[in-house]
């Protein structure tokens, strides 16, 4: 039967703050700072440390990128959506004449509430714009990207 090999005491030097974190964080565990330093410094001497945490940070750096690019498709949609209505809307819309034109500009306050509320209500409900529009459909942004 092999004797289990005793831990060894070793003395260190930490800035206070480090301490501080240290006690902390093994009050908050409830572990010993003596585990949660033996911890630390298995982590920081392993191999695979390293690697797992490459793998992590790419993992969500993949995820973030993910995100950026819908937001950038989302925001291209957004911008062509509003520039087909106003190119439509200039289009189709001829000028008023004045006494008209101050009627239209009395009734505008009412269309523009009618307008914010159907709005929320289309929000509220989905499905939205960007929903009904296909993934594969490339990007305006970057059209040679496929």
């Amino acid at each position: 039967m092999t004797a289990a090999k005793k831990k060894v005491q070793i003395s260190v030097y930490l800035d206070p703050a480090v301490r501080e974190g240290l006690v902390e964080y093994a009050a908050r565990r409830d572990r010993s700072q003596s585990l949660i330093a033996e911890a630390a410094i298995a982590s920081f001497l392993s191999p695979d440390a390293d690697a797992q945490r490459e793998a992590a940070i790419s993992k969500r750096l993949d995820r973030i990128d993910r995100r950026i690019a819908r937001l950038e498709r989302d925001l291209c949609i957004s911008i062509e959506t509003l520039a087909v209505f106003i190119r439509f809307w200039l289009a189709t819309t001829p000028a008023l004449p004045e006494p008209m034109a101050q009627a239209a500009r009395a009734k505008a306050s009412d269309r523009y509430d009618s307008f914010v509320s159907a709005l929320g209500r289309r929000l509220a409900k989905g499905p939205n714009l960007r929903q009904e529009i296909p993934e594969d459909v490339a990007s305006p942004i970057n059209p040679e990207q496929d």
